[in-house]
């Protein structure tokens, strides 16, 4: 697949607007038929005596002689200032710029322009001055961060313009210790549209697979004499978050406008993260050897409870984000003090959190291998096919523990890179190339993983006959054998939890 997204410049064109009521008016186009009065710089408009209230900054989105389209998913604009230095009107500490900007649409080249919204959004000003500030240095740039300007869940529409008024005012003392602002220029970052086919591909490819094994597995543990156990309602739990990840809803966003897309994938993706750390815990303690408190779930709490407190922050803090844009594309989070300490507060505590919680995965999977290997000292008494048999079992639990760390690892991996992946255009100047082999790769695996779970996890119905049992085996009347690191029997809990039950009762 082509990269995910695309970053492309554009730099806003200074209309002349000297008409009252400006918003109720028309729309200013930067370019073609119906295009603005434009000014090259602020220099003439102080000769021409225009005020900088009736100065527009308009951007047409996408570049000319190009059109939007739904496969691009959504759109993300980061704003970046060209402040220059002068001696008279030199930028304050701490300086805020207040923009009024307004967002309209259509699709076709000669229909009127519809708005999307409005508003009137503050945002800090983060500006260094490499040289000295004296005379000799004016006319030169400040250095300034990117400012987080505008995202919208949905792209529905063929062509967007962007007006961006400064609106002045010295008595509020709005817009006013900002420096001599010579340019505005933004970055739009949407997906490939290349990738959203790829992507649609594999969800519409890998929603029937894990439903038809999710409905085989299920079926085989029903027609069990006995109830489930944990593991298995916990393994067909995460099917169904899984399957729920799968389902390509995201078809209907090339017909649809759905804003709201970005903010149910996202919880789409937490409630099977909140899942899998969930489920990994689980795995690894029903298979400890020394543990009473077995087969059920509140046996967990201690483990499971901070994943879900975890997963709700994130919710928390994904609502406060993208839940508001849904109102005002305008917003961010990263626009305050306090709003942008809590979200780097949130992803690095989510980031350590993720770590630890790797570092124990690995400690409890030390467990259970050393318990696995106490258990194989006792192999060479058995008969030589049950021997084989048990060989064969813990060959490849030994092997699903390892396959369980690998994921494991390249979850934690891809949580913490696409956070910052996410946030680099926030932040400034961290910068990291993720391509799309990574993501559909680790989503790939994911499916892998929980069908190959499904698949070597559910009972078994051979039932072995009388002169079998007896035999080499050693394996009583009734009894089911499985390819996994359980023997299930028709009426009791599998064979590893007895044998580790007498083990933590010793």
């Amino acid at each position: 697949a082509p990269s995910p997204t695309t970053a492309v410049p554009y730099m806003s064109v200074k209309c002349i607007d000297v008409r009252k009521n400006h918003h109720k008016a028309k729309w200013l186009m930067p370019w073609g038929p119906n295009h603005c009065k434009k000014l090259k710089d602020f220099d003439e408009a102080v000769s021409r005596q225009i005020e900088a209230n009736d100065i527009v900054f308009a951007v047409h989105i996408p570049l000319p002689s190009k059109e939007m389209s739904p496969w691009f998913q959504f759109m993300l604009f980061i704003m970046q200032l060209d402040i220059a230095f002068k001696m008279d009107n030199d930028l304050k500490e701490n300086a805020e710029i207040t923009l009024d900007v307004s967002l309209a649409y259509r699709d076709d080249m000669f229909d009127d322009w519809e708005e999307i919204a409005h508003a009137i959004e503050i945002r800090k000003l983060k500006c260094t001055f490499g040289s000295p500030k004296t005379v000799e240095s004016e006319g030169r740039h400040y250095d300034c961060d990117f400012l987080p300007f505008m995202e919208i869940g949905s792209v529905a529409h063929k062509y967007y313009l962007i007006n961006i008024r400064l609106p002045v005012n010295d008595r509020k003392g709005i817009n006013v210790g900002i420096g001599e602002i010579k340019d505005i220029r933004l970055v739009g970052i949407h997906q490939n549209g290349g990738f959203t086919k790829v992507w649609f591909a594999m969800k519409t490819f890998l929603t029937p697979s894990i439903l038809i094994i999710m409905v085989w597995y299920w079926r085989r543990i029903t027609l069990m004499t006995r109830a489930p156990v944990l593991l298995e309602k916990v393994i067909f739990a995460l099917g169904i978050s899984m399957t729920f990840i799968n389902i390509p809803v995201e078809w209907f966003s090339i017909g649809f406008d759905w804003t709201w897309m970005l903010l149910f994938g996202d919880i789409r993706q937490g409630i099977f993260y909140a899942m899998l750390l969930s489920f990994w815990i689980i795995f690894c303690g029903e298979h400890m050897m020394d543990q009473n408190e077995r087969n059920r779930l509140s046996g967990y709490w201690k483990q499971v409870g901070p994943i879900a407190v975890g997963s709700f922050c994130l919710f928390i803090f994904d609502m406060c984000e993208r839940g508001v844009q849904l109102k005002n594309p305008f917003y961010s989070i990263w626009t305050t003090e306090v709003g942008t300490e809590l979200a780097m507060a949130f992803i690095i505590v989510a980031g350590i959190c993720l770590c630890l919680y790797f570092l124990f995965l690995c400690f409890m999977v030390f467990q259970v291998f050393r318990n696995i290997s106490g258990k194989q000292s006792s192999l060479p008494a058995m008969s030589k096919a049950r021997r084989l048999h048990y060989e064969g079992l813990i060959f490849r639990f030994k092997f699903m523990m390892l396959i369980t760390l690998a994921c494991a690892a390249m979850t934690v991996i891809f949580f913490i890179v696409s956070q910052v992946t996410e946030g680099h255009w926030k932040w400034g100047d961290i910068t990291i190339q993720v391509n799309s082999a990574f993501f559909t790769g680790i989503y790939g695996m994911w499916n892998l993983y929980v069908f190959a779970l499904m698949f070597l996890y559910a009972p078994s119905h051979k039932n072995y006959g009388e002169d079998q049992s007896n035999g080499d085996l050693g394996v009583n009347s009734g009894e089911e054998l499985q390819l996994t690191t359980t023997i299930t029997h028709v009426d009791g809990p599998t064979e590893v939890y007895k044998l580790a039950r007498k083990e933590a009762q010793e």
